[in-house]
């Protein structure tokens, strides 16, 4: 009786611990790789797939026009992406990352036109979803 009520009590704690440690697999979550994979191939191919689920709902995106600094929010990045979809851009592109750690990560995207140059700081968060995308400053040279 005994042994009975310890292989009960086993495994009572056993589907116990699964339940409570249950969680998105990992694969679900999204990488730092594919956020900023998601982010470049939308910008320069027009290649949106993925785009929506590594820019978080509060992302903020900055850009230096001459002396001023204009603003947009997820909605309306949304809406540039779409108008520019299956564009592909006249640009090489580099990525260098600036900062990372386990909640956070600055990745330098530097897009080289024949004329210019646009680069990008992608400020990325490790949320409950994996990276996410929280805010991108723009400069053009």
């Amino acid at each position: 009786m005994k042994t009975l009520k310890s292989i009960v009590l086993g495994l009572a704690l056993l589907v116990v611990t699964n339940v409570v440690k249950a969680d998105e697999p990992v694969a679900a979550k999204i990488s730092k790789n594919k956020a900023i994979t998601a982010y470049i191939n939308a910008m320069t191919q027009g290649k949106n797939s993925g785009l929506n689920d590594v820019i978080d709902q509060t992302a903020k995106f900055s850009s230096l026009r001459g002396n001023k600094v204009v603003s947009f929010d997820k909605a309306d990045m949304m809406k540039y992406a779409e108008q520019n979809k299956d564009i592909q851009q006249s640009c090489t592109t580099t990525t260098t990352e600036v900062e990372s750690n386990s909640d956070l990560a600055v990745v330098k995207v530097d897009m080289q036109y024949s004329n210019f140059t646009r680069t990008n700081y992608v400020t990325m968060a490790n949320t409950g979803e994996g990276w996410k995308i929280t805010n991108v400053y723009s400069v053009f040279k």
